[in-house]
């Protein structure tokens, strides 16, 4: 059903896009506009991940620079059956993870330092879960192509009345209805596609960590955390809100406004997916010190990748902003 609503609202997107093409310019418009996105898509297939990766300043990291984390997600893509991940760290206290990749066999999966630091290893084992079974749906490629698309949406409107500014009142008035309607649609048909999404992966997160309520857990900790802590990157590019687990900021509710479904609905049916599985309490698999994570976190800071991390205290490893 999920993969029927997504492809729905893709086409949804697609014939609006089309739609605005024909409104601003005719067919030659139309035409034009679909292979300007034709473009846009084919060169984010290609680029998507290094571009996300870039525009958060992601270090990669391997089993010498941060070997408690690296292994972790290792030992997740074996039980989600998946190529193993390229994996990187964010030097950011906003706490926040996500993936990226046009397929399973080049597939990224990220996350802040400020987000290690605050998690314990079970609840980061069900975050990095959440994030495989993205990879693993695919849905890394369908996002960003929903976001092309979307941008490309956004994009005629802002020229639309440059280009038929001089026409007829009645094409004039099209092209104002383009520029308003048209932006607001694609945003909430991207928004749906992306909480749609979310639901899936954390039932996939659920199922390929075993551990339905650290997961949960870890959800309540990220949206409080989040909001409180600002995402420069969110605020440079408001859709890059939607790569993430948990949105920088909540609406409340299930609303067509949100880029995330209601972070208390999404606790709840991760209680009904462990009652299913047979869970009367947390599983304690997976369990290691919090520390030994948030020391990969203080590891993976710029200065100290591409080398072994030097022994640390265990008063400082908890803490990704200072040295041990």
């Amino acid at each position: 059903m999920n993969g029927f609503k997504t492809t729905m609202l893709l086409a949804a997107l697609t014939a609006l896009f089309m739609a605005l093409g024909f409104t601003i310019g005719g067919r030659g418009g139309m035409v034009i506009a679909l292979l300007v996105a034709v473009g846009m898509n084919l060169f984010t297939y290609w680029n998507a991940d290094r571009i996300v990766l870039s525009m958060h300043g992601a270090k990669q990291v391997d089993g010498a620079s941060a070997p408690e984390f690296h292994g972790l997600v290792a030992d997740l893509a074996r039980r989600a059956g998946l190529p193993m991940p390229k994996v990187y760290v964010i030097d950011s206290p906003h706490p926040n993870a996500f993936a990226t990749g046009r397929n399973p066999e080049h597939a990224a999966v990220a996350a802040t330092t400020g987000l290690l630091n605050m998690l314990t290893r079970d609840e980061i084992a069900g975050v990095m879960a959440h994030e495989l079974a993205h990879v693993r749906n695919r849905d890394t490629l369908i996002m960003t192509m929903v976001a092309t698309i979307a941008g490309a949406i956004s994009m005629l409107a802002n020229f639309g009345l440059f280009f038929r500014g001089n026409d007829n009142r009645g094409a004039l008035l099209a092209t104002v209805l383009a520029v308003i309607v048209a932006p607001f649609a694609a945003m909430i048909v991207q928004m749906a596609i992306s909480r749609t999404r979310e639901y899936g992966a954390d039932r996939g997160g659920a199922e390929i960590s075993g551990n339905p309520r650290a997961l949960a857990s870890a959800l309540a900790k990220l949206a409080r955390g989040a909001a409180a802590v600002p995402n420069p990157v969110a605020e440079r590019v408001p859709a890059a809100a939607q790569l993430y687990i948990v949105p920088g900021l909540s609406r409340g509710g299930d609303s067509l406004f949100s880029t995330h479904p209601d972070t208390g609905n999404r606790i709840a049916a991760l209680e009904e997916i462990a009652l299913a599985m047979g869970q009367s309490a947390p599983r304690d698999a997976l369990t290691a010190p919090r520390s030994a994570l948030a020391a990969d976190a203080a590891a993976a800071r710029p200065s100290a990748l591409g080398r072994r991390p030097a022994p640390r205290r265990s008063t400082s490893a908890l803490d990704p902003n200072r040295r041990g």
